[in-house]
């Protein structure tokens, strides 16, 4: 377990920590010779099962808040010091805020300092404890009368400490890895180590791990956990990770990072969350407000944009979407406090909803609805309703990372919830069944339409056919659908043309006549076939009319128009464009004067012709060379 003490500056916080663990956890000179804590401090003590009870020292000072708040991360239980002599003081009553707005719920007051007042200065001190803390998690907390100096009632707090120890079971270990950095030092011999709060999972020496936000791989060398040499660590404890690496330096890593998994590195600059401002706020907070956001060991100036009218009363909660100066980490539930611009005094806190929020429509009744089915804390009741108010699908694998779920846990949740999904090059989307189905239901549906309007044409390609559909489905997701309708028989394909099975585009009897005298022209020369212009010398008609015919017979995917006025048979697009993988299979790039001497045409054409791959996203260009895209067209 590890205990965190919070309280005002001279109430005895450091001094009752040393009564309780012989650990003076002051080590710095300025703090030597000031008399006061400037950073965190740590001590550890043994208990009577053998394990370890940990402690984190914060400063009281009020421009030491911020320090005080990367200490607050990752504790266990609280330990309110407040003086005998003074009673509640400025910071008292912030730090119990903080405290508030973190949900540390659990905790005991030392009353400090009662070998300088009289028993009734303590009892009245006692009293105004209770009524500070009146209404508030830690109401009914005990209180223990101690003195550091003299070590009255200080082994009855130790024991007390120890039993809610002993009755605190160990924090389950799910999810990956998540350290908050609150110190870096150079071991020699030994390299960089970092110490902090294990926030979730376990890591073992020798595996990987990422310095975030910065996504810098390092290994784990050595842990000590809870200040003893240990092969792993775990959630519940603090721990010192001798980290190296190739590319790895000591430059790479400060406080406010997090050490992590892999899988859950994803920096972001934007989240929406739950905000709420304290009550002893003099003024409602406003829209776009500068603030200080602290999250994990970190402290970053921000705006936070309301998501739910212009101003949130004192007291009061909202959706915002918080707006950092540089990348942060956070996942789904991360506490966090605000701070105000000067960073003088707190304004409120919240928790984290979403780490993927839109830039814009952000505050849509769909998005607020998402965002409110996202607040519930257990991860299968929140993709249950994702699934149910988000329109556009679930990403299931931004799901799980910004739930921190392993794979096997999200695996778990996803049998348990009746669900389509689809898989694409981006990711795997859930959507419930029957909206996956009232999909394709409105794609047929639609395609119907459209060939009672436009008899004349064979069908709409795919991203016009999305535009008139489903347009805010990823293109992706898109594709997958399209693709379950092509293969259940319900769509056919003609070229890039969708259309339903049984139509069909029909010429009348004189463009099938016209077109009969067309074909033997295109397919004499097929990778240098005659021009619009050509077509209509060679067969005795107007360009407008030839023009007209072919854009019909194109439309049936019979052939293509490759460039303007440059009419191609399908069988001879599909023969350049494996001619095309053959050159950059050889040559890992097809240029335009080796496509040139393959097909035999002059230069111009080739490299209209490698355009037109381009467009239709067979090929990319990269300066003068062309790179495939597909590993095959089928036309």
């Amino acid at each position: 377990m590890i205990i965190g003490t919070a309280g005002h500056i001279d109430h005895g916080k450091t001094s009752l920590v040393k009564a309780l663990t012989g650990v003076d956890t002051d080590r710095l000179k300025e703090e030597k010779a000031r008399g006061i804590t400037v950073d965190l401090g740590y001590a550890y003590a043994p208990l009577p099962d053998g394990s370890v009870l940990g402690f984190v020292d914060v400063p009281g000072h009020e421009k030491l808040v911020h320090n005080m708040l990367a200490g607050a991360t990752g504790i266990d239980y609280v330990l309110l010091a407040v003086a005998a002599d003074d009673g509640p003081m400025p910071q008292t009553r912030e730090h119990l805020a903080i405290l508030e707005l973190l949900r540390l719920g659990r905790g005991a007051v030392a009353l400090t300092k009662i070998d300088r007042v009289t028993p009734q200065r303590r009892a009245a001190a006692s009293d105004e404890i209770r009524s500070l803390l009146y209404g508030t998690a830690l109401h009914d907390c005990p209180i223990f009368p101690v003195s550091s100096l003299s070590g009255d009632g200080v082994g009855h707090l130790r024991t007390f400490l120890d039993e809610i120890a002993a009755d605190t079971p160990p924090a389950a270990s799910r999810g990956h890895f998540r350290l908050a950095v609150d110190r870096v030092f150079t071991l020699n011999g030994n390299g960089t180590v970092v110490t902090g709060s294990v926030m979730s999972g376990e890591i073992r020496v020798g595996e990987q791990v990422m310095v975030s936000p910065r996504g810098v791989p390092a290994r784990v060398r050595s842990i000590h956990a809870q200040n003893r040499p240990a092969e792993s660590g775990r959630v519940g404890q603090r721990c010192a990770l001798n980290l190296a690496g190739a590319g790895f330096a000591r430059e790479d890593v400060r406080r406010g990072d997090w050490v992590l998994a892999a899988p859950v590195h994803a920096p972001t600059q934007r989240l929406d969350a739950r905000i709420r401002v304290l009550g002893s706020e003099p003024r409602a907070f406003g829209h776009w407000t500068p603030v200080h956001f602290h999250i994990g060991t970190l402290d970053v100036p921000a705006r936070v944009a309301l998501l739910e009218g212009e101003s949130v009363a004192a007291g009061a909660t909202a959706l915002a979407q918080i707006v950092t100066d540089k990348p942060v980490c956070a996942l789904h539930g991360d506490r966090f406090i605000l701070r105000d611009q000067s960073a003088t005094r707190t304004i409120g806190g919240g928790s984290v909803l979403d780490i993927f929020p839109p830039v814009r429509q952000r505050r849509t009744r769909e998005r607020l609805t998402v965002l409110h089915s996202l607040e519930a804390q257990d991860a299968a009741a929140a993709l249950n309703s994702a699934l149910e108010f988000g329109g556009d699908g679930v990403n299931l694998e931004r799901f799980a990372l910004a739930r921190n779920l392993r794979q096997d846990e999200l695996e778990d949740i996803r049998s348990a919830i009746p669900m389509s999904v689809v898989a694409t090059p981006g990711g795997s989307w859930g959507f419930p069944v029957p909206r996956w189905q009232a999909y394709k239901l409105t794609v047929l549906e639609r395609l119907a339409a459209l060939h009672e309007q436009e008899a004349e044409s064979l069908g709409p390609d795919r991203a016009r056919l999305q535009r008139m559909t489903l347009p805010a489905l990823e293109k992706a997701v898109f594709g997958e659908l399209v693709a379950q309708l092509l293969g259940e028989g319900r769509v056919a394909q003609s070229g890039p043309w969708l259309h339903l099975p049984g139509h069909k585009v029909s010429l009348a009897p004189d463009e099938e006549k016209a077109w009969a005298a067309i074909r033997p022209l295109l397919a004499q020369q097929p990778f240098q076939p005659p021009r619009v212009r050509d077509i209509a010398r060679n067969v005795g008609s107007d360009e407008a009319s030839v023009r007209r015919l072919l854009k019909r017979v194109a439309r049936s995917g019979e052939i293509y128009m490759v460039a303007h006025d440059h009419y191609f048979m399908r069988e001879a697009v599909q023969k350049l464009a494996d001619l095309v993988q053959e050159l950059a299979l050889a040559r890992g790039k097809a240029s335009a004067s080796a496509f040139r001497d393959c097909i035999g045409t002059g230069r111009k054409l080739a490299i209209q012709i490698l355009e037109f791959f381009d467009r239709i996203g067979y090929t990319r260009r990269a300066g003068n060379a062309h790179h495939l895209r597909q590993s095959d067209l089928t036309l």
